[in-house]
């Protein structure tokens, strides 16, 4: 992070958090009341700036709210609680629809997991490459709400553009140390493999059966339960959880699972 930027966010944070911010927080994003004081301000600073650095826009009649850009914001910032907002550098522009919309497919046929897209196809989400994350506000709310049911729209497609961050969205994002990139690549490798064996026998892995789509989505999959299920997880596939703990910089299996049974 450059010395401006780091002047512009000081700066933004000058600015008190609005208590209705607060309000929206802890009425909207059941996780924060599971963190320490310390991290809820530390989440609150991350929220600011990010609904500050981002470009938000209402679709489909939607009325852009304070509600929404903080739900949103703080949500996604739980992602970012031991790294910074340069881990989001990909996401540009935020859409957000009333509910789930149709997803065009463009002149030329794209195909994903190896299907053609179909020309209207109905979604809740989408993290377009090198474009902008797409919402339904009714998902987020949804999802924000239930912080343990391991499905979170913002979580999912904000992985999406973590992913990108080493130019291709393929289930690796960016690493600095190559020693952790081919820690992570095997053990995602070997989760996957076993899950698609797991499938061709009928039977389910932990991530479910959208998940194996292809390594992106396994990916997005694994970090909804990653935040929302950690325990689950780390018991169910203890050598992706171990990775993303040391990815994310933060052990949700011990500072949100055991925090929930507190509260």
């Amino acid at each position: 992070m450059g010395w401006l930027t780091d002047r512009r966010r000081r700066h933004i944070l000058e600015n008190p958090f609005p208590n209705a911010w607060r309000t929206y927080l802890e009425g909207n994003v059941a996780a924060y009341a599971w963190l320490s004081l310390g991290e809820q301000q530390r989440l609150r600073e991350l929220a600011q700036v990010f609904i500050a650095e981002k470009h938000w826009e209402g679709c489909g009649g939607l009325e852009l709210t304070d509600e929404i850009r903080v739900t949103i914001a703080g949500t996604a910032c739980l992602m970012l609680l031991g790294r910074d907002h340069d881990l989001f550098v990909r996401v540009v522009s935020i859409l957000v629809y009333p509910s789930g919309f149709i997803e065009r497919a463009p002149a030329f046929r794209r195909y994903t997991a190896r299907e053609p897209v179909q020309d209207e196809t109905p979604v809740f989400g989408l993290s377009m490459t090198r474009g902008p994350i797409i919402l339904s506000w009714d998902e987020v709310l949804s999802g924000s709400r239930d912080p343990t049911d391991g499905r979170n729209l913002v979580f999912h497609e904000f992985a999406h553009k973590i992913d990108e961050t080493n130019g291709v969205a393929d289930g690796t994002p960016l690493f600095d140390d190559n020693a952790e990139r081919i820690r992570w690549g095997r053990a995602f490798n070997d989760a996957f493999l076993a899950d698609k064996q797991r499938a061709r026998r009928d039977m389910t892995g932990f991530l479910g059966d959208y998940a194996l789509k292809n390594e992106a989505e396994y990916f997005a999959v694994a970090t909804e339960m990653f935040f929302e299920r950690p325990r689950e997880m780390q018991q169910a596939l203890p050598g992706v959880y171990a990775v993303m703990r040391d990815f994310y910089r933060i052990d949700f299996a011990v500072n949100f699972a055991v925090r929930a049974l507190e509260n």
